[in-house]
This record gives structure tokens, sequence and C-alpha cells, in this order.
């Protein structure tokens, strides 16, 4: 052990430690939703690389969000792992794809589609087809699901008996649909995202000299979220492998909830056959929830295959969080269920109870509201904005690339160059006050929402420690910035369940449980009512200390009853 590497361990538990010493060889760690997988996995490679069993350059850490790579490099700058690489699989494909084709193929790599619709559109009519806009949409996931299973168009004719029916698609017209947008691309020399991954696979298959490349570039790999990978990325893994085993996975079977996009936990729970002198590790202490909400998760996926028990550890002596939750001002209860006649009048409670709620004291980032499908947002934005609450809808434009936070940033790096040695604080309000930001917020909600978007860099000035100077803070601010990673916004962030995964708030409400809403009226099969059940396991444990349940009994004339999860879960109401 060298220099201050033993002090890494101590922020984590017996289970997170043994996984933080297992360095070498192949390494599987099954972790259930709050148990702290991303402190075991970035400790992991901190003391890796503090004790010199890893050269920060050779390690690759793989996840599948821009923001959650932000957050992996984020924490791992903070441990002093800074030379570690995390990036998604499709950011680190792209990379070597463009780095290997100049030297392979010879010119430049070709253009990557930004998304399909509109090439699927013309393809689509120059077959004399006219499909509404979902339809196209559906097509282009088709398309996806296709090459992420490692299939040809021919293969994928063979499985079409068993794929979603397309309105307006037969299976012979929708075969020409692929095989007409592959053409297309290959005319225009253009790719799409799925392509990025086919095409490096099979350049390191047939160049070794790619292979090898890679091979000496990364020899440490560490796949979070494994339960979401897919054919076509365990291939790719599997070639940066080589005959290299030191590959670490995390995951947790009960939130696989991108079945229908080709994800496979099958990978994570044959890991072990995979590789027969794997190590497994659980980690099932559930720190983020109060004990009924996780009894709650634990009733939901209980006997499912892959599921953890998870063990409430809030207010447990000895643990990362021993205060008793009442010693926090919270006083554990169960998830409660509300139900209402339509969904206006759900939307007017939900917003009632955040309005008491931070009346209360609690902040409106702390709190969070949950739906299926991006389409029940409206009726909650709008009920929202009747009562003056700041909202951030999650998913939509990135906070990086609103052009007053570019332009903010822009100001605070200009500073920063011009060697100002007052206080940090000072400096960027200042600098925020030159793109519309002020001490009093404005009542406005898109005014607010700005307002809100600026605000948070202040508040990221005021949280440096003390005599951070505006070089290091305008440093901090573009590391942030190249990783994705946001800083707080003092808003309610509005999210769909898929969208929220990784992420948590002490108070969250999940709307819209009903049947045929959640779970969503076309999953019609076992499996496909299984994948609902873990999306609602996967925002039933987002909640920390309150969760709130609701639902809708009419919509559209149609009358529905409370959703199968809502008993499943052992809520009552």
């Amino acid at each position: 052990m060298t220099g201050d590497a033993g002090g890494i361990l101590d922020a984590l538990d017996p289970d997170q430690r043994q996984i933080a010493e297992a360095l070498r060889g192949p390494v599987s760690v099954l972790a259930g939703a709050g148990t702290g997988k991303t402190r075991a996995i970035t400790h992991r490679i901190a003391y890796g690389v503090k004790t010199g069993a890893y050269d920060p350059q050779r390690v690759l850490a793989v996840t599948f969000t821009r923001k959650a790579a932000g957050e992996l490099q984020g924490r791992l700058r903070e441990l002093g792992a800074d030379g570690v690489r995390a990036r998604t699989f499709h950011g680190a494909a792209l990379a070597q794809l463009s780095h290997f084709w100049p030297q392979f193929v010879g010119g430049d790599a070709p253009q990557v589609l930004p998304g399909k619709v509109a090439a699927i559109s013309q393809t689509v009519e120059s077959m004399g087809l006219r499909l509404g806009a979902e339809t196209l949409r559906d097509i282009a996931a088709e398309i996806e699901w296709r090459k992420v299973s490692l299939l040809s168009i021919d293969a994928y004719a063979q499985h079409l008996p068993l794929r979603p029916a397309l309105a307006g698609v037969d299976s012979e017209k929708l075969i020409d649909i692929h095989d007409g947008y592959t053409k297309l691309l290959e005319e225009r020399k253009q790719i799409d995202f799925e392509d990025v991954l086919v095409l490096l696979s099979g350049m390191l298959e047939v160049e070794p000299r790619a292979a090898l490349q890679v091979r000496e570039q990364y020899r440490f790999f560490t796949v979070d979220e494994f339960q979401d990978v897919s054919p076509l990325q365990h291939h790719l893994l599997k070639l940066w492998l080589g005959a290299r085993d030191d590959l670490c996975v995390v995951g947790d079977a009960s939130q696989t909830i991108y079945s229908f996009a080709g994800a496979s936990s099958s990978f994570l729970l044959r890991f072990g056959a995979e590789y027969p002198n794997a190590r497994e590790f659980r980690l099932e202490r559930n720190y983020r929830s109060t004990p009924p909400i996780v009894l709650g998760a634990n009733k939901l996926m209980r006997d499912k295959p892959g599921a953890l028990q998870l063990s409430p550890m809030r207010g447990v002596e000895g643990t990362g969080d021993g205060a008793p939750a009442s010693a926090r001002g919270v006083t554990p209860t169960p998830p409660q269920f509300s139900w209402f006649q339509t969904e206006q009048d759900e939307a007017r409670a939900v917003a009632q109870a955040i309005r008491m709620a931070r009346a209360s004291g609690t902040p409106a980032s702390d709190i969070a509201v949950l739906y299926r499908t991006n389409a029940q947002s409206a009726r909650i934005e709008e009920a929202l904005a009747s009562e003056g609450i700041p909202i951030r809808v999650h998913g939509a434009q990135r906070f990086y690339d609103r052009a007053d936070v570019r332009r903010a940033i822009l100001l605070i790096r200009g500073q920063a160059k011009a060697g100002d040695d007052r206080p940090l604080f000072q400096i960027v309000s200042d600098m925020l006050r030159e793109v519309g930001w002020s001490a009093k917020p404005p009542e406005g909600s898109a005014e607010r929402e700005r307002w809100e978007a600026l605000n948070s860099i202040l508040s990221l000035a005021d949280e440096m420690p003390a005599g951070t100077t505006i070089v290091k803070f305008s440093e901090e601010l573009l590391a942030r910035q190249r990783s994705q990673h946001e800083p707080k916004v003092e808003a309610v962030t509005l999210s769909a369940v898929h969208a929220a995964k990784g992420l948590e708030w002490p108070l969250v409400h999940v709307v819209g449980l009903s049947e045929g809403i959640f779970p969503i009226s076309h999953a019609q099969t076992e499996q496909a009512i299984e994948e609902e059940r873990r999306l609602a396991y996967v925002a039933f444990t987002r909640a920390r200390d309150v969760l709130l349940l609701s639902g809708f009994a009419s919509a559209a004339r149609v009358s529905r009853v409370p959703s199968r999860f809502v008993a499943e879960a052992g809520v009552g109401h």
C-alpha cells in the first residue's frame, strides 16, 4: 500500500471495501438500489491507482449516458484518479472509430446521423408509402433493436413473428424499409449510432493492429449498469478485452428497464458462467431510502429472477448514515397512495402537495414528479405553473447546452484570464449579472427557469472551498461542462421514469399509477409486464424520505382501476 491509499477505503462499508480491494481478474457486483455502487466502483478504481495496481491512463470506466459518465468522471477526479477515462459505450467507440478510420480505411470516418427518422421518412416516401410520425419512430426503434441484437436483415425477418406489429406496415414492407434505409446511408456515406459500434467491432475483428492498439491503451475495464448491456455492446467489450479478464461489472437485474431496446440482464446473471474464475459480490445495504420504502420495493420484486432483498440501513448505528431519520427531521412513514377521478384532479392535488411541502421548508430541488410517458408531463407542468412552482424537465435541453449558461461560462473564463483577485462569489455574481441574473428571482415561469440555471452557477461558486480562485473555479466549470456534470438547479424535477434511473430525491411523487398507464396498455405479455414491474421498482426506489403514489380513474371515457403494482408493494389507500 502506497501513500494515503488506505484512506480511500475508510469511507466504505465492509461489503463495499471487499469490492474495492478486489483489483484484478473478473469481478461481478450485484448492487441493489441505493446501496452505494457508484461509491464502491469509483473508490475501487481510485484505490487501484493510488496503490500502483492501475496505470490511470489504461483504465476505462464505461456506462450508458453522458450524465452518468460525467458523474463517474467527477467522482474519480475528487478521489485523485484524474487520468482515468469515464465514457459511454458510444463515446468510447466513436473516438476509436474516428482514430482508426484514416489508418485502415482512408479519409475521414463517415458522418454520424443525429437521428434516424428523417432518413427513414425519405426511404418510406421513395417506396410510395405515407406513415405517421409515431410509426416512423417505431421503425427507428426496430432498426436499433435489430442492430444491437446482432441480426442481419435476413435474420431479423425470421424474428418478425415475435416482434410488435407496426401500424400500416406489414412484414414485407418493413423488411424493404430496413433494406432501403441501409442503402440510403451507404449512398450518403453516413452511419447511425448503432453503426458506430458495428463498424468498430468489425474493424477490431479484421485488423489485428487496431485491436492491439486498443488493448495496449486500455488494460482495466469497469462497466456500470451491466444489466442494460445489449448483445452488440457485449460483443464490443469482448473485443476490447481480447484474451484478458480484468473486468469489473456492476448491475441490478431488478433495474433492467431497456429490454425493449435490446438490453439483457442475462450477461450480468451469467457472468460467472462466462468467467468461471470470477468473484461475485453483493451490495444489499440500502442507504438511500427509509425502511418503509425499502420494504415496499422488496415486496414488489420478491422471488423475481436476480432480485436482491435490500436491507434498510437508514438510521443504523455504525453505517455511513448513522443518524436516525427522526434526528434529521424525517419521521419514516409508509408510502401513500391517492386515487383521483381525473388526470386534472391528480395534477392539481400533486401541485398543492408540493406547494405545502415547500412552505414547510422542503427545497424545490428535493422534489421530483415521475411518470411513465413524457406525454403525462403537460398536466403536471400546467398545475405547478399555476402554483408558481419552478420546474425543470429532466431529459429536455441539457444544462450546458443553454445559451445563457454557455455565455456565462465564457465570461467567467474570460475573467479568469484577466487575473481578477477579488473574492470568488463577488466575481461570479458580477459576471452573471451581465447575462441577466439578479439577486431577486423573477416572477414569470420561463424567466424563473433561466434565473435558476444561472443561480446554480453562483451556488456552485459558494460551495467551493475557501480561497478558491476564479482560475480554479473556471477550470472546475470547464471540466464539468466537458463531462456534463450539472450543478443542482433549485426547481422541482419532472421526469419519465426511464430517464430518472440513477437519480434520487428526498420527496418523490409517482403519478399515473392506473392500469393501462402504468403498466402501460401495450404491455400484454408476461415478459412485458415484468419489464413494467421493474420500471415501477426503479420509480419507487428514487425516493429517500417520502414516496407519494397516485392514479386516476377516468381519461378519454376509459375507466381505469389502480395499478397492480400499488397493491404488490403493499401500499394501501
